[in-house]
């Protein structure tokens, strides 16, 4: 991630309710942008060119390959790769070796590792049958594992966990691919004396969520997992504090600016779901007033703002008959997750996400796509719940049924994949047109096992950041940050506003596509599309 990509924007789009006092830690508030696109919904399905879900997903399980750092087992598919960083946290006398890059970029950030782990176990979770039936449940696993094998090596003891590998300042100084890396190795870490409850919570959820994901197939690894995730809980809720104020090279690239009062609901939230102990759900309710989850009514899903993903969580409690004595809390999330629900589908009396002329989520300049993903997982978990229970979803501006749920999640994925007015697909290698220019250094970079010279620090950007040409490799599978407000899409490799892709862009897309691929193949003529 380029530096100030979260600095810059990183305004959040909020509401609260009347009276709700703000905790020190609070959120910047912003007015909202009344959108001056309207959405109108059709339930009756209309015969349209489809896509192909099936190549979008194994598409988008090969990126992770693509960000891979450590030492590549044998069945890797992204060939173009090799191993780096194989001396990660030799510095520190720790082996630090493995986990994801974030980005274009070469630092190992712990905070949106996290998330990403977490939204690829909850598509898994979601949607395990819709991904086994394409093919695609061993490499999903695979994309987990790789990132929870070093959640485990980079937890240390209870209260230590290593937060970053690498610093941005000294890693933007260079354009090299990853197997040449000369810049700065140096790891840091949250512990007693330096706390990072928002890390520490995040990462007790990407282990909580992943152990549900291997409880049956890895019994044991899925009780380590367990393990890791109920001490890094207790580690952050007893020792709390922002990480950014603790990792102070963190504050330009992955600044916590929603604090930590949601990602340790968030991770509360997911043990509960792991363990069915009644002290995590507990945490969640007795906790929900004073650190905001039923007080904050959010419009964005990110690896930063956890709030939107809880409440959703949160509100389908209310199916279960043991959670009734909680009836009260959990009606309250189910308002705020209702709010978020319906801000993207437009109907939210004034308080809604802005839309691009062509029908896309819009919420900042900066990496929009990965709001569009977060949003349409969401809607197409909410969707689901909405058919098991048997509910619809009550918007100010009227009352919506499931279909039109899934259907306005299906039109942002149909516009990530080529439904846009510029015919573009926004995920790197999938149809006929698509970004060739991706703000990335191993993938703009002649593939190291064609070409093992060294290319060293400011050999990079001579040589190879301002060509002209596509890059030499291509980084399937990536969802780039987007166009901007009025649908323009520049594919330039210096425009990394809108041609750099992260890995919590794509996690959430895997259970969707998943889940429209089984859609498509029960009715392969038809398929649900909202109308403008």
């Amino acid at each position: 991630m380029e530096k100030n990509n979260n600095n810059i924007l990183n305004e959040l789009q909020l509401q609260t309710i009347p009276r709700f006092s703000l905790p020190s830690n609070s959120l910047l508030l912003l007015p909202l942008v009344i959108p001056i696109f309207t959405f109108i919904f059709t339930s009756t399905a209309t015969t349209v060119s489809a896509f192909d879900y099936a190549d979008a997903l194994t598409k988008s399980l090969l990126y992770f390959e693509s960000q891979r750092s450590g030492r590549l087992p044998y069945n890797q598919r992204v060939t173009w790769r090799d191993n780096s960083g194989l001396t990660d946290g030799l510095e520190q006398g720790v082996d630090l070796v493995g986990g994801y890059y974030d980005a274009g970029d070469h630092v190992k950030f712990g905070l949106p590792m996290a998330f990403t782990v977490t939204m690829l176990s909850w598509s898994v979770i979601e949607f395990r049958d819709q991904i086994a039936e394409a093919g695609e449940l061993e490499h999903a696993l695979e994309a987990i594992k790789w990132g929870t094998d070093y959640f485990i090596k980079a937890h240390t003891s209870p209260n230590v966990l290593w937060a970053e590998v690498g610093d941005g300042d000294t890693d933007h100084y260079c354009w090299q691919r990853p197997e040449d890396m000369t810049t700065s190795r140096h790891a840091y870490k949250i512990d007693e004396n330096n706390p990072g409850s928002d890390l520490a919570g995040e990462t007790a959820a990407a282990m909580a969520a992943a152990s549900i994901v291997f409880k049956k197939t890895n019994p044991h690894y899925s009780h380590l997992l367990l393990h890791h995730a109920q001490q890094l809980f207790e580690f952050g809720d007893k020792y709390r504090g922002r990480y950014d104020a603790s990792v102070g090279v963190v504050k330009s690239y992955y600044a916590s600016v929603s604090g930590y009062m949601d990602e340790l609901l968030w991770g509360a939230m997911w043990l509960y779901k792991a363990t069915d102990s009644d002290n995590y759900l507990d945490y969640v309710i007795n906790k929900s007033h004073c650190f905001g989850g039923i007080g904050w009514a959010i419009t964005e899903f990110s690896w930063d703002v956890k709030y939107a993903g809880l409440q959703l969580m949160a509100s389908k409690l209310l199916a279960e008959d043991k959670h009734k004595k909680h009836t009260h809390i959990l009606e309250q999330y189910r308002s705020k997750a209702e709010y978020y629900l319906c801000s993207c589908l437009n109907m939210n009396n004034g308080s809604n996400i802005d839309r691009t002329p062509g029908g896309l989520l819009y919420i900042r300049q900066w990496n929009n796509m990965q709001y569009v993903s977060t949003a349409a997982f969401l809607l197409t978990v909410y969707s689901d719940f909405m058919v098991s229970s048997n509910q619809q979803l009550n918007c100010h501006g009227g009352t919506v049924d499931h279909e039109e749920i899934l259907s306005f999640a299906k039109s942002q994925l149909d516009y990530i994949l080529g439904s846009n007015p510029m015919n573009m697909s926004y995920l790197v290698g999938y149809g006929s047109k698509y970004p060739t220019r991706v703000h990335h250094r191993g993938a703009s970079i002649v593939s190291y096992r064609e070409n093992k010279g060294f290319i060293g620090c400011t050999q990079g950007y001579d040589n190879w950041y301002s060509r002209p040409e596509p890059n030499p490799n291509v980084l399937v599978g990536a969802l780039v940050g987007g166009p901007d407000c009025q649908d323009n899409f520049m594919d330039q490799r210096d425009n990394y506003m809108q041609t750099e892709a992260c890995t919590y862009n794509t996690a959430p897309l895997v259970g969707v596509f998943a889940k429209m691929l089984q859609l498509q193949d029960q009715n392969p003529s038809q398929s649900l599309v909202a109308s403008y």
